[in-house]
């Protein structure tokens, strides 16, 4: 257990760049470097995770480490990859906004940002090389890219999604083996169970502006989620109303992109404020109602994925997904990371040569990150 929490924690700290980002920095560590996973298996998790609500991130490394030591492996791979991510957000809600505008600290996370350009096209070209190596899966893989980059939204998501696993069942099924197309799916229950009466209960049971009202509130929000990070600020904005002024909001949504780890953790920043009386109270009560939701419908099913995984059709469905997830993640490469991190010229440059001390020499990630803060500072 303490491995696992120590290494997310390790990750925590240096995990910029959103999740699309995460899920290379965790591809890089636990299938390549510790081998916990499989590609295959790392796949299959990826893809649960972008049909559940909540942080997708967040559920790929709870899952992992509820595969590698159950529960409280999982919980261990939460509270190590999030606690940095916490930490942080409440010295930024205790010391205002002054921070995120110093132009030091800005340097620094642009070239952390770069670094998240390296991280993302070596999982693209690893799982491109894996799962799209016929002319369907790279056909599935570009029609989702484009999809997305023409129409980006979650509604384009789900459809791409939807269309890639019907695909897939039908022309992407293995062949040979055994079929079992009558294994029955029994998830775990009792997880989804607390899930639907805590959606529906805590409402009913909680006051406004309490603490239990700040994790209902929060629960609500973290239970329609779809797509990431990015899409809590409209949900956490309606909650938030008149609690918070707008500029207070906004800073702490632009530190949440600015630092490590998830960005559901800019409902610490959110908790804190809302809470004079109590406000760090307040702040852990809203990131434990944000981030349960998924967690707890991630349970519900995760126990018994790779059963249901084995059923051909299933298994012809998560082919085209994976397929899919790699579109996913060019679309995301492009908009928001390349983006927001390539400007100029030698910001470019530095990308290329981030992938050929990634690629070809395979300098550790935390050299990768030292020197990725000092060609911010130095150069920016």
């Amino acid at each position: 257990m303490l491995t696992i929490f120590k290494t997310f924690f390790a990750l925590g700290w240096i995990s910029f760049g959103g999740p699309a980002a995460h899920i290379g920095y965790f591809r890089n560590t636990f299938v390549e470097k510790l081998k916990w996973l499989t590609e295959e298996e790392y796949a299959q998790i990826v893809a649960l995770s972008q049909f559940l609500p909540g942080p997708g991130s967040s559920q790929v490394g709870f899952a992992i480490g509820y595969k590698h030591a159950g529960v409280s492996g999982a919980l261990a791979a939460f509270l190590g990859f999030t606690l940095p991510s916490i930490i942080i957000m409440l010295v930024l809600a205790a010391l205002s906004a002054s921070l995120t505008t110093e132009p030091l600290f800005l340097s620094a996370v642009h070239g952390l940002k770069l670094l998240a350009v390296v991280v993302v096209a070596d999982a693209i070209w690893g799982m491109f090389s894996k799962f799209c190596q016929t002319t369907l899966p790279v056909g599935l893989c570009l029609f989702t890219a484009i999809a997305l980059l023409v129409l980006p939204g979650i509604a384009t998501q789900a459809l791409v999604l939807i269309a890639a696993a019907m695909t897939g069942s039908l022309f992407l099924q293995k062949s040979g083996g055994d079929s079992h197309d009558n294994l029955p799916f029994r998830p775990h229950w009792l997880p989804l169970l607390i899930f639907a009466l805590l959606l529906t209960g805590l409402p009913l049971l909680t006051s406004h502006g309490s603490l239990a009202g700040i994790f209902s509130d929060f629960f609500q929000a973290g239970s329609l989620v779809f797509g990431g990070g990015h899409v809590v600020l409209p949900l956490l904005q309606n909650i938030v109303g008149d609690q918070l002024p707008q500029d207070a909001f906004l800073t702490g949504y632009a530190a949440a992109q600015a630092i490590p780890g998830p960005m559901f953790t800019f409902a610490t920043y959110i908790g804190y404020i809302m809470s004079p009386e109590f406000p760090v109270l307040g702040a852990l009560f809203a990131t434990a109602g944000v981030f349960l939701p998924g967690f707890l419908l991630l349970l519900g099913i995760l126990r018994h994925w790779q059963r249901l995984a084995s059923i051909p059709k299933v298994d012809g469905a998560l082919n085209g997904v994976n397929a899919a997830v790699v579109g996913l993640l060019i679309a995301a490469l492009y908009q928001p990371i390349f983006l927001s991190a390539v400007n100029v010229p030698l910001d470019f440059a530095l990308v290329l040569s981030g992938l050929f001390l990634q690629k070809q020499l395979k300098l550790p990630l935390v050299w990768m990150v030292t020197l990725s803060i000092l060609a911010g500072l130095l150069l920016f």
